[in-house]
């Protein structure tokens, strides 16, 4: 059964370019140039994966991923911003909003289809052989994709979930950005170090009203511990 992948891109040219790339790869397209074209082609297709523009006719791709994490049906669908934004602020507020990876225009088809098809590699987060796992007060729970701290839930993507069973599944282990990089996004994920560091500011963002922030810690030159014995 091929995966559908839907486009959503105002330029008609870079639209069906991208289309036809990725059903040359064995994906199933949908192309749509808006918002409100998006909305209802997600709702009737309930899509594998969505590679989305920044800025749309009638609106922003941001919103529109924003829109997509606040449906439950959705929030674990993985999202690939594709955009001519290029400052490290922009990524930052990309990946913030809840989209999965970030390229910038004008890419490489090759690099893209390497994404799309590293997004759609990544393994399920439910296990079968716990339900759940704690370390410290922070509690991961693998059929609903729940994180608590204490007793208040945190409200993560799919990757910052990923991200957080790492460091709660290796407590007081030093993982290199490398380590952090195959595990979450796939050996072949055609990405920097930088993917990481971005999204460890934004998890570190989510925990800090609960107090939790500290806990993932910096080993400079090296990477990230998840410790409950920081402060």
């Amino acid at each position: 059964m091929l995966m559908n992948i839907l486009v959503v891109e105002d330029d008609r040219d870079i639209r069906e370019m991208v289309c036809h790339s990725l059903a040359q790869n064995e994906f199933n397209t949908i192309g749509c140039p808006d918002v409100e074209e998006a909305k209802q082609s997600i709702k009737k297709h309930n899509p594998d994966c969505l590679v989305v523009d920044w800025m749309l006719s009638d609106g922003s791709g941001i919103e529109l991923v924003r829109w997509l994490r606040r449906k439950e049906r959705y929030r674990q669908t993985p999202v690939l911003m594709l955009t001519a934004r290029a400052q490290e602020t922009d990524m930052i507020t990309g990946l913030e909003s809840g989209a999965d990876d970030y390229l910038t225009k004008p890419m490489s088809l090759r690099e893209l289809n390497a994404r799309v098809k590293a997004l759609l590699r990544r393994p399920p987060i439910y296990s079968e052989e716990i339900d759940q796992i704690q370390v410290g007060n922070i509690k991961l729970n693998y059929a609903s994709h729940e994180v608590l701290a204490g007793n208040e839930t945190v409200d993560l993507t799919k990757t910052e979930f990923r991200l957080m069973k790492l460091f709660v599944e290796n407590p007081e282990k030093v993982l290199s950005r490398d380590q952090i990089l195959d595990s979450v996004w796939g050996v072949n994920a055609y990405l920097g170090d930088r993917t990481v560091d971005v999204h460890i500011l934004r998890l570190r963002k989510l925990l800090k009203p609960h107090g939790a922030d500290r806990m993932i810690t910096t080993v400079h030159g090296i990477g990230y511990r998840f410790s409950t014995k920081a402060r």
